[in-house]
């Protein structure tokens, strides 16, 4: 279902309040045109677990909605790679070393046309793969067949149940025959598994690559426990995920997602932005672009501070959440819309989600609602799973990005002489994120300059890069919480110089302001 009506009991009917609608789920136009975006044509309802699974050319094991889908699944993979300069480039120029013979790479991504093409790639790299689905919403199940009939284990369809994803993660990593040496992940949901049920798996593992901040949380949860039995690469702070991935893939799909399923206009609505990292300032300038009225609430001041300096008002939830039309959260943490938030919101608001955890809007409680009882609605798109990847069409190019990013750290994790990484958490070389943009260029026409043998000495720096430090992200310095010195791959004099410096006054604020807070008690 995409659309979830949540009604809500044990509040009287005020009189100026508007008479209780019932909100329509989809146009016929929208329907229609979300059905041919994900290309699923069956009408057939029974779980592929129940269905001798046949392929004439593909692999035995494998566990998808409909082979006979395979072809115009292939259609898309095609049309994807025009728009993926980078991996078909990473084809042409690391094909012939092949630098992944002998990996075998467990994946739990998204499995849409966008990852078919890295699926591939890394095959032309000389990986085996095997594939799971991170969001049971998203699959594109032409794609999967397609990837199937091409020889790659996949076991995914879109509309799995909880019971059905969990299932197909562990057939896709618990095989006598296969042993994975390689993890690719979203989510982290497939690395938590090998986790608590096959940890003897990770004797033979190489790494890890994570892509998602909620993923991130648990590696770096797993590091500080002293639990990490294998290095891990951190996909989702590098350079190319956070400007692009996050910032333009969210900017142009989150409008279209809600326009798919809503036919909402933007045009003078009052939207709260939950968050404003990467995805919401996406999500805040294209809302801002088309009208509507948008509020920020953050917990970070610094967020806070280029949120208000971008023109928008930094408030709590509840401050304003009777009055609001939307509210979209793009935290990647949890219970950010609590049920008395859902309470207090007016008749048809809509709640959605850009982040990447679907536990950020609290539908627990709705379980126990009594359904007989309306006093009026609200409307929960894709119950608070992710809206732009299961109600929108993804942008092949800038998932090119992030996909090119995911194949270079498989690629060094893998060849990585033994004792270069621990097993930590790491960011990705600054040489790496920026070979990935330059692939990137010749799709624009665009030309760089080059430094002068003075200009770099004048720097610091080397004429061919990399051009900036290894904790720069071109966005606000800062190493995370939860990052330590250990994550960083290279540091020269100025750069540690530095890092000290701001942690040395942060430290002397901090002091300072809880003197004055203690000299204002007494």
């Amino acid at each position: 279902m995409i659309l979830q009506q949540i009604p809500f009991t044990g509040q009287k009917q005020e009189f100026n309040r508007p008479p209780t609608r019932t909100v329509r789920s989809m146009s016929q136009s929208s329907t229609d045109s979300f059905a041919s975006v994900h290309s699923d044509t069956s009408d057939d309802e029974s779980s592929p677990r129940d269905k001798l699974q046949k392929s004439t050319k593909g692999p035995s094991d494998f566990c998808i909605k409909n082979i006979s889908q395979a072809d115009f699944g292939r259609k898309e993979i095609e049309m994807a790679e025009q728009e993926m300069p980078a991996l078909m480039n990473l084809r042409k120029r690391a094909g012939g070393e092949k630098p992944l013979t002998g990996a075998k790479v467990v994946g739990c991504t998204q499995i849409t046309a966008q990852t078919a093409v890295l699926i591939e790639t890394l095959a032309a790299l000389g990986a085996q793969c095997r594939w799971a689905a991170c969001n049971i919403f998203s699959t594109q199940n032409a794609v999967a067949a397609a990837l199937v009939k091409a020889g790659i284990s996949v076991f995914a369809w879109r509309g799995e149940s909880e019971d059905e994803f969990w299932w197909c993660i562990d057939h896709c990593v618990g095989t006598e025959t296969w042993q994975p040496n390689m993890i690719l992940d979203d989510g982290g949901d497939l690395t938590d598994w090998i986790y608590k049920k096959y940890p003897e798996l990770f004797k033979n593992l190489k790494g890890v690559v994570e892509e998602s901040i909620t993923g991130i949380y648990r590696l770096y949860q797993l590091s500080k426990a002293g639990k990490l039995s294998v290095p891990a690469m951190n996909v989702n702070d590098s350079v190319t995920k956070q400007k692009f991935d996050n910032l333009y893939f969210c900017k142009e799909s989150v409008l279209e997602g809600l326009k798919r399923t809503t036919d909402i206009m933007f045009g003078g609505k009052q939207v709260v932005v939950s968050g404003y990292g990467e995805v919401g300032k996406g999500c805040c300038a294209a809302l801002k672009a088309l009208g509507a009225i948008v509020y920020v609430t953050e917990v970070d001041p610094i967020c806070a501070l280029q949120a208000c300096m971008d023109g928008f008002r930094v408030i709590k939830l509840s401050e304003i959440v009777r009055h609001i039309d939307m509210v979209i959260t793009c935290t990647g943490n949890k219970n950010v819309v609590m049920r008395e938030h859902l309470d207090k919101m007016k008749n048809g608001c809509i709640v959605c989600n850009m982040g990447h955890s679907s536990s950020e809007i609290d539908l627990v409680k709705t379980d126990v609602l009594n359904w007989d009882e309306i006093l009026f609605q609200m409307v929960v798109i894709i119950a608070g799973r992710l809206l732009n990847l299961s109600c929108s069409t993804v942008p092949s190019f800038v998932l090119s990005i992030t996909a090119a990013t995911q194949a270079m750290a498989l690629i060094e994790l893998y060849n990585a002489p033994e004792g270069r990484y621990n097993k930590d958490v790491y960011l990705l070389p600054k040489k790496m994120d920026e070979y990935v943009a330059s692939l990137h260029l010749p799709i624009f026409d665009a030309h760089l300059t080059e430094l002068s043998d003075d200009q770099a000495k004048y720097m610091g720096i080397s004429k061919h890069g990399p051009f900036k430090p290894n904790y720069y992200r071109q966005v606000n310095f800062s190493l995370s919480r939860r990052q330590t010195l250990t994550h960083i791959l290279t540091f020269n004099v100025s750069d540690l110089f530095l890092f000290f410096v701001i942690t040395g006054i942060n430290v002397l604020l901090t002091k300072l302001t809880d003197r004055r807070s203690s000299e204002k008690l007494l």
